[in-house]
């Protein structure tokens, strides 16, 4: 598909923690959203500064504090809107100003851009990813080597299978894929990749799936890169 935005993905560290934010960026309308802020606030706000844009929107993937914790500050110095799904919204009360409830399926308009919400539970009770023109932003629910564990409230590895079997369906080969984490592969791989490499997308019926994500003695689950 045909789109005017750049999409820029910035890692950021905290002790043991390694996240990927996105900054998604309009220049010739000087506008851009950022995707799960986190961690080290100047590495956004100097890329914004650096982009000559405003940062008109702040995309939530889930309530995870590591996904969230910058939007406070971002929001005391650009006063942006910011979207999460409303059933993470309820299911954890979370709160912060301008904050925008969106259902499964709506397409939205965000500081230009027109962006799609499709709800994606499963690491928790409301995640949602978000699909604008080939580039789909997952948060947690899909990393590029696997997908977010089911284990904390909320969560439901049931929920995780349905949810990756509608990606599966929905999302096209060509579509880039940008995750919250990594455990080594770099953000921005095709849709098509995981179809083939990822394992949760080759298990095809629930009872495996569910078994297999919430084996016992699992190691590396926090070993981001």
């Amino acid at each position: 598909m045909d789109h005017t935005y750049e999409v820029h993905q910035i890692k950021t560290f905290h002790q043991m923690w390694s996240n990927y934010c996105y900054i998604i960026a309009d220049r010739a309308r000087k506008s851009a959203i950022v995707v799960d802020p986190s961690w080290e606030i100047d590495k956004i706000t100097n890329t914004l500064y650096e982009l000559d844009v405003d940062l008109s929107a702040i995309l939530l993937t889930h309530s995870h504090y590591d996904h969230v914790n910058l939007v406070e500050p971002l929001q005391q110095i650009y006063h942006s809107d910011v979207y999460m799904s409303a059933e993470e919204i309820s299911f954890y009360q979370f709160w912060c100003k301008n904050l925008i409830a969106l259902e499964d399926g709506q397409i939205f308009a965000a500081g230009g851009f027109v962006i799609r919400s499709i709800l994606t539970p499963g690491h928790t009770a409301g995640g949602m990813c978000y699909l604008l023109s080939d580039h789909l932003f997952t948060g947690d629910t899909v990393f590029i080597e696997g997908c977010g564990i089911c284990e904390d409230r909320g969560s439901s590895a049931e929920d995780m299978f349905d949810s990756i079997q509608r990606i599966k369906a929905l999302i096209p080969p060509d579509v880039r894929v940008y995750p919250g984490h990594s455990f080594g592969e770099e953000p921005g791989q095709k849709m098509d990749r995981l179809l083939k490499y990822n394992i949760y997308f080759q298990i095809d019926k629930k009872e495996h799936f569910v078994n297999f994500r919430n084996r016992k003695n699992q190691k590396g689950l926090f070993d981001f890169k």
